[in-house]
């Protein structure tokens, strides 16, 4: 069993609906999932009823057909498990949310929606914006060069653009030193939006990835 902390039921709704119906009572069969509850649940519109069989189902289905990976060498669908730090969600429930952690010479950078939050959950009727994107992710970089303390590097080198691929690589090694308070142990499952290796302001060599978490969720260690 997993303790989720986030789960993002749209993208699970989205590649649920893609998974090639003969496929679907083999994975099911296999994970001991009830089809007619996970079926029923769709059609009715989402549930947290039903949306762990859908979570499980998909899981398995990518772990079957597509190519993942490991965060330090991520291809477009990869896992990780490190401590994870939130950041950016405010007060308002349909604001964007990051996630970031380091394990050894790799920094992640989890883009998503707070309202994918348990806790935070809003119904699906209320139009909230999504925000598992690139351009959220330059918001909460601005935002965060706003709050960066003055001990931390100010701004990308001269003459290199922070839209920039590398630029952006570097605004996210830059966000994960200057976010502070205590992570959580986390293991997820993301696509990859972003990455590649840079050196940073102290000359280590980083590898930096940016995703969209599928799911998150705590871990024992």
């Amino acid at each position: 069993m997993r303790y989720y902390n986030y789960v993002s039921e749209a993208k699970v709704d989205m590649l649920f609906g893609q998974i090639p119906p003969r496929l679907l009572s083999g994975l099911a069969t296999e994970l001991k999932v009830d089809l007619k509850v996970v079926g029923l649940t769709v059609q009715k519109g989402p549930a947290d009823t039903g949306l762990y069989g859908r979570l499980d189902i998909v899981e398995a289905y990518l772990d079957r057909d597509h190519d993942i990976s490991w965060m330090s060498e991520p291809s477009a669908w990869f896992r990780g498990e490190c401590e994870l730090r939130m950041s950016g969600f405010g007060p308002a429930p349909d604001g964007p949310l990051l996630m970031m952690g380091r394990e050894a010479g790799t920094v992640v950078a989890l883009i998503g929606s707070a309202h994918h939050l348990f806790g935070r959950r809003v119904p699906p009727e209320s139009g909230l914006m999504g925000h598992s994107m690139l351009p959220s992710l330059f918001r909460l970089l601005q935002e965060g060069a706003a709050d960066r303390p003055v001990t931390a590097p100010a701004g990308p080198p001269r003459g290199e653009s922070a839209r920039s691929k590398e630029g952006t690589l570097r605004e996210v090694a830059r966000l994960d030193r200057a976010l502070r308070g205590p992570g959580e142990p986390s293991e997820f499952l993301a696509r990859r939006l972003l990455s590649g290796v840079i050196t940073d302001d102290r000359g280590q060599e980083l590898n930096v990835v940016v995703g969209t978490p599928l799911y998150v969720a705590q871990t024992d260690e």
